[in-house]
């Protein structure tokens, strides 16, 4: 058991009969009354986001996870296959337990959190930064850039975003994978 002093990111609890994963919190103590943290937990089985508020020294029922580096192999369906980098098993996730399945590239390396109780996988973890190659976009008209105008493009994993118009077919682009939003032009 934990109280509430012990939440902080990726920390994992059981509430409502199901595993979340505290992706979001914050402290307030208001001028009167007791102090309580508001939390935005995100569910590692159905991938739902509620927010939640916990008073000050509540109890909350923890769960052990440990995190392996498993390597992206497949996609199936909609189950993703994975292999672990150090003894080679390989597991198999439904698209659900990801967060940006359309920026994972077969290859990436990934972090996947497993429950110690029962070694079932709960969530994967992307890197923050992918870099991937445009493969179909629109070309920029010159002279549009009098505010941060862009347009739609297509990567080599499928996923459409945004990126400025001075980026072509054939550029490699890195993407933020918590929001799936251009960064910028990598050489």
């Amino acid at each position: 058991m934990a109280s509430t002093s012990d939440i902080r990111n990726g920390l994992c609890i059981r509430y409502n009969h199901d595993i979340y994963k505290i992706i979001e919190f914050l402290h307030v103590k208001p001028g009167k009354g007791p102090a309580f943290v508001r939390t935005k937990l995100k569910s590692v089985t159905t991938g739902k986001v509620v927010e939640n508020t916990f008073s000050a020294g509540h109890k909350i029922d923890d769960v052990r996870v440990e995190t392996h580096k498993y390597q992206f192999l497949y996609q199936e369906g909609e189950f993703y296959h994975f292999m672990h980098t150090d003894d080679y098993t390989q597991i198999r996730l439904v698209e659900a337990a990801l967060d940006m399945p359309k920026l994972l590239k077969e290859g990436e390396v990934v972090s996947i959190l497993i429950n110690t109780e029962d070694d079932a996988p709960l969530s994967v973890d992307m890197p923050p930064h992918v870099e991937l190659e445009v493969t179909h976009t629109e070309p920029g008209v010159k002279g549009n850039t009098a505010t941060n105008a862009t347009k739609p493009a297509t990567v080599e994993t499928g996923a459409e975003i945004n990126v400025p118009l001075f980026i072509n077919e054939g550029d490699k682009v890195k993407i933020e994978t918590e929001k799936g939003t251009y960064k910028e032009r990598v050489k």
